[in-house]
Protein backbone atom coordinates (compact mmCIF):
# COMPACT_ATOMS: atom_id res chain seq x y z
CA UNK A 1 0.00 0.00 0.00
CA UNK A 2 1.23 3.65 -0.77
CA UNK A 3 1.33 6.00 1.98
CA UNK A 4 -1.57 8.71 2.44
CA UNK A 5 -1.19 11.24 -0.63
CA UNK A 6 0.89 9.82 -2.98
CA UNK A 7 -0.31 8.66 -6.13
CA UNK A 8 -0.11 5.08 -7.24
CA UNK A 9 0.84 3.73 -10.57
CA UNK A 10 -1.18 2.31 -12.75
CA UNK A 11 0.20 -1.61 -13.08
CA UNK A 12 -0.87 -3.40 -16.44
CA UNK A 13 -3.66 -6.43 -15.72
CA UNK A 14 -1.00 -9.11 -16.06
CA UNK A 15 1.44 -7.75 -12.65
CA UNK A 16 -1.39 -7.91 -9.98
CA UNK A 17 -0.64 -5.55 -7.12
CA UNK A 18 -2.66 -5.52 -3.38
CA UNK A 19 -6.75 -5.50 -4.09
CA UNK A 20 -7.17 -6.44 -7.72
CA UNK A 21 -11.01 -5.66 -7.96
CA UNK A 22 -10.23 -1.60 -6.83
CA UNK A 23 -12.85 0.34 -9.18
CA UNK A 24 -11.24 2.93 -8.44
CA UNK A 25 -7.81 2.60 -9.26
CA UNK A 26 -7.06 4.48 -12.36
CA UNK A 27 -4.07 6.12 -14.24
CA UNK A 28 -3.43 9.96 -13.29
CA UNK A 29 -2.96 12.36 -15.46
CA UNK A 30 -1.26 15.53 -16.06
CA UNK A 31 -4.49 17.92 -15.02
CA UNK A 32 -5.23 15.72 -12.00
CA UNK A 33 -2.72 14.60 -10.25
CA UNK A 34 -2.60 14.11 -6.24
CA UNK A 35 0.86 14.98 -6.24
CA UNK A 36 0.26 18.45 -6.58
CA UNK A 37 -3.33 18.64 -4.99
CA UNK A 38 -3.31 21.17 -1.59
CA UNK A 39 -5.78 21.26 0.94
CA UNK A 40 -6.76 24.92 -0.17
CA UNK A 41 -6.73 24.25 -4.04
CA UNK A 42 -6.17 27.82 -4.56
CA UNK A 43 -3.15 26.82 -6.63
CA UNK A 44 -5.45 26.25 -9.38
CA UNK A 45 -6.17 30.34 -10.19
CA UNK A 46 -2.69 30.89 -10.71
CA UNK A 47 -3.04 30.91 -14.27
CA UNK A 48 -6.00 33.33 -13.97
CA UNK A 49 -3.80 35.46 -12.00
CA UNK A 50 -1.47 35.66 -13.72
CA UNK A 51 -3.88 36.57 -17.62
CA UNK A 52 -5.32 39.02 -15.75
CA UNK A 53 -1.86 40.66 -14.85
CA UNK A 54 -0.80 40.50 -18.21
CA UNK A 55 -3.74 42.00 -19.34
CA UNK A 56 -3.41 44.67 -17.18
CA UNK A 57 0.39 45.26 -17.90
CA UNK A 58 -0.44 45.12 -21.19
CA UNK A 59 -3.37 47.85 -21.40
CA UNK A 60 -1.07 50.06 -19.17
CA UNK A 61 1.51 49.80 -21.38
CA UNK A 62 -0.61 50.27 -24.28
CA UNK A 63 -2.06 53.65 -22.65
CA UNK A 64 1.31 54.85 -21.57
CA UNK A 65 2.73 54.48 -25.04
CA UNK A 66 0.30 56.48 -26.50
CA UNK A 67 0.30 59.14 -24.23
CA UNK A 68 4.05 59.79 -24.48
CA UNK A 69 4.02 59.16 -28.00
CA UNK A 70 0.58 60.19 -29.33
CA UNK A 71 0.02 63.75 -31.23
CA UNK A 72 -1.11 66.36 -29.09
CA UNK A 73 -2.93 69.13 -31.88
CA UNK A 74 -6.36 69.96 -29.98
CA UNK A 75 -8.10 72.32 -32.16
CA UNK A 76 -11.84 73.89 -31.88
CA UNK A 77 -13.57 70.51 -33.93
CA UNK A 78 -12.03 68.23 -31.75
CA UNK A 79 -12.04 69.68 -28.59
CA UNK A 80 -16.30 70.29 -29.65
CA UNK A 81 -18.82 66.90 -27.89
CA UNK A 82 -19.40 63.96 -30.61
CA UNK A 83 -22.63 63.81 -31.03
CA UNK A 84 -23.17 60.69 -33.46
CA UNK A 85 -21.77 63.32 -36.46
CA UNK A 86 -25.09 66.52 -35.84
CA UNK A 87 -23.80 69.21 -34.19
CA UNK A 88 -25.03 69.56 -31.05
CA UNK A 89 -27.86 72.15 -30.06
CA UNK A 90 -28.57 73.11 -26.49
CA UNK A 91 -27.35 72.29 -22.99
CA UNK A 92 -27.04 68.81 -22.48
CA UNK A 93 -27.59 69.57 -18.78
CA UNK A 94 -31.69 69.99 -19.80
CA UNK A 95 -34.37 68.68 -17.11
CA UNK A 96 -36.36 65.94 -18.76
CA UNK A 97 -39.99 66.01 -18.54
CA UNK A 98 -41.45 63.77 -15.12
CA UNK A 99 -43.72 61.67 -17.84
CA UNK A 100 -40.29 60.35 -19.47
CA UNK A 101 -39.50 58.48 -15.81
CA UNK A 102 -42.52 57.59 -15.57
CA UNK A 103 -43.00 55.41 -19.19
CA UNK A 104 -39.75 54.10 -18.56
CA UNK A 105 -40.37 52.83 -15.05
CA UNK A 106 -43.39 51.26 -16.49
CA UNK A 107 -41.67 49.82 -19.51
CA UNK A 108 -39.38 48.04 -17.01
CA UNK A 109 -41.53 46.61 -14.68
CA UNK A 110 -43.83 45.36 -17.39
CA UNK A 111 -40.89 43.83 -19.05
CA UNK A 112 -39.32 41.95 -15.67
CA UNK A 113 -43.61 40.65 -15.41
CA UNK A 114 -43.41 39.47 -18.29
CA UNK A 115 -39.57 37.51 -18.08
CA UNK A 116 -42.09 35.61 -15.68
CA UNK A 117 -43.99 34.05 -18.50
CA UNK A 118 -41.53 32.07 -19.47
CA UNK A 119 -40.54 29.94 -17.15
CA UNK A 120 -44.70 29.22 -16.55
CA UNK A 121 -44.79 28.29 -20.25
CA UNK A 122 -41.87 25.54 -19.88
CA UNK A 123 -43.45 24.20 -16.58
CA UNK A 124 -47.01 24.13 -18.62
CA UNK A 125 -46.00 21.23 -20.94
CA UNK A 126 -45.34 19.21 -17.30
CA UNK A 127 -48.51 20.59 -15.86
CA UNK A 128 -51.06 19.26 -18.76
CA UNK A 129 -50.41 15.38 -17.98
CA UNK A 130 -52.57 15.93 -14.67
CA UNK A 131 -55.69 17.44 -15.38
CA UNK A 132 -55.84 19.15 -11.62
CA UNK A 133 -52.65 20.67 -11.81
CA UNK A 134 -53.50 21.76 -15.47
CA UNK A 135 -55.90 23.83 -14.41
CA UNK A 136 -54.68 25.21 -11.39
CA UNK A 137 -51.49 26.25 -13.33
CA UNK A 138 -53.72 27.80 -16.35
CA UNK A 139 -56.16 29.79 -13.50
CA UNK A 140 -53.01 30.79 -11.72
CA UNK A 141 -51.28 31.98 -14.75
CA UNK A 142 -54.43 34.23 -15.77
CA UNK A 143 -54.91 35.62 -12.24
CA UNK A 144 -51.60 36.97 -12.50
CA UNK A 145 -52.35 38.31 -16.75
CA UNK A 146 -55.47 40.09 -15.06
CA UNK A 147 -53.84 41.65 -12.24
CA UNK A 148 -51.34 42.97 -14.89
CA UNK A 149 -53.94 43.65 -17.17
CA UNK A 150 -56.10 45.79 -14.45
CA UNK A 151 -51.92 47.87 -13.73
CA UNK A 152 -52.22 48.56 -17.76
CA UNK A 153 -55.70 50.01 -17.77
CA UNK A 154 -54.80 52.02 -14.36
CA UNK A 155 -51.95 53.60 -16.13
CA UNK A 156 -53.53 53.90 -19.31
CA UNK A 157 -56.67 56.20 -17.87
CA UNK A 158 -54.19 57.81 -15.43
CA UNK A 159 -52.94 59.02 -18.98
CA UNK A 160 -49.00 57.95 -17.81
CA UNK A 161 -48.67 56.01 -21.63
CA UNK A 162 -50.10 59.20 -23.58
CA UNK A 163 -46.45 61.03 -24.11
CA UNK A 164 -47.88 63.98 -25.89
CA UNK A 165 -50.89 65.15 -23.84
CA UNK A 166 -50.09 68.01 -21.42
CA UNK A 167 -51.58 67.77 -17.58
CA UNK A 168 -53.35 71.16 -16.72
Amino acid sequence: MAPAGVARQFRPRGRPEGDQNNLTRRRLNRYYNALTMTSSGLHAYVPLLIHLLVAMALAGALLAISTLIGWRRPNKAKLQPYECGVTPTGDARQPFSVKFYLVAMVFILFDVEAIFLYPWAYIFKDLVHDAAMRWFGFVEMMLYVAVLLVGYIYLWKKGALDWHKSRK
